[in-house]
């Protein structure tokens, strides 16, 4: 027989404490002391182009990025099932954000980070995965997968799924007329990321598309004068039951105009730049299908070349 090692309780919990928590992740999101937790979901929903997808390019680079670049040094999986991940981006923010952290530095370190800066992004790459899904079968396999690489990576903090709502309208479709079967493939990933963030105290970010449902009266709304939707009409969660008793923080995003909140802004050009709003609700965790508001929190921030900034 061959010589097989198992594991002890003890040695699974001191594997398991060196996952890193998120909860400092982006203070200008979350209310004070109510940043996301071992084993919790935020929702980033709104319309397209509400300024989610930069949003969560802002939290993967805060999280793959060195600690003396201001960030937190953690490996994250990115699940793309929009096929939408935008890698030049994605690197041209991390450059960004490591160049800003070399100025900030001693001239000594920034003499000698002058020679590695190749390297420093290969590094911040390395701790990131890229997975893609084109369907809501896929999504279920790759969270099977994702099982193996949590048990023996602890440097595995953060999974992002861009966009959990992605297959929704698919699924509808082949699901029939019935429900049940509509949303079985989501209730599924749901019921197995329910394990993970249990087993694994992994913390989940995931967008989510933003669409009307309330159709009824619409020739006739279409016809008035107010025909324009309410945002709550946007705002209402729509995916499965299990699904959203998971999340445990909800980002509301919003366009602006240009100029909001930015009366500290040092240039005109800042001023003219488009402000996206975030309205975080954070809730208490229950098993419950009732949510319970713990905190809120509202912030603004525009677009740069080198990403996201709050205002």
């Amino acid at each position: 027989m061959g010589d097989y090692k198992t594991e002890t309780g003890a040695q699974l919990f001191a594997r398991l404490e060196a996952r890193r928590c998120l909860i400092d992740i982006e203070p200008h999101l979350f209310p004070k002391n109510c940043g996301p937790q071992y084993g919790e979901v935020v929702e980033l929903h709104g319309l397209e182009g509400t300024g989610k997808t930069e949003l969560l390019y802002h939290l993967l680079c805060r999280c793959i990025l060195p600690v003396e670049a201001g960030g937190m040094g953690v490996e994250v999986v990115f699940v793309d099932t929009d096929y939408s991940l935008d890698m030049l981006r994605l690197v041209t923010i991390l450059e960004n954000r490591l160049a800003a952290g070399r100025s900030s530095s001693s001239p000594q370190a920034e003499s000698d980070a002058g020679c590695s800066e190749e390297a420093a992004l290969r590094t911040c790459l390395s701790r990131l995965l890229v997975v893609h899904c084109g369907s809501s079968s896929q999504l279920l396999l790759t969270l099977h997968y994702l099982e193996t690489s949590l048990s023996s990576r602890p440097g595995l903090s953060l999974l992002l799924i861009d966009s959990i709502s992605a297959f929704y309208w698919l699924d509808r479709c082949g699901g029939g007329e019935s429900a049940a079967r509509q949303e079985d493939k989501l209730t599924k990933c749901s019921e197995l990321l329910s394990r993970l963030l249990r087993d694994y105290r992994i913390t989940v970010f995931a967008t989510s598309h933003a669409i009307r449902r309330n159709y009824r009266n619409i020739a006739t709304s279409s016809s008035s004068s107010s025909s324009s939707p309410s945002c709550s009409e946007y705002e209402q969660p729509y995916l499965c039951r299990p699904w959203q008793r998971l999340v445990t923080h909800r980002l509301l995003c919003s366009r602006g105009t240009p100029g909001t909140n930015m009366a500290t802004a040092c240039t005109e050009e800042q001023s003219r730049r488009q402000a996206f709003n975030v309205r975080c609700v954070s809730f208490s965790s229950s098993s419950s299908s009732s949510k319970v508001t713990k905190a809120h929190k509202s912030s603004s921030f525009y677009v740069t070349d080198g990403g996201v900034v709050f205002v």
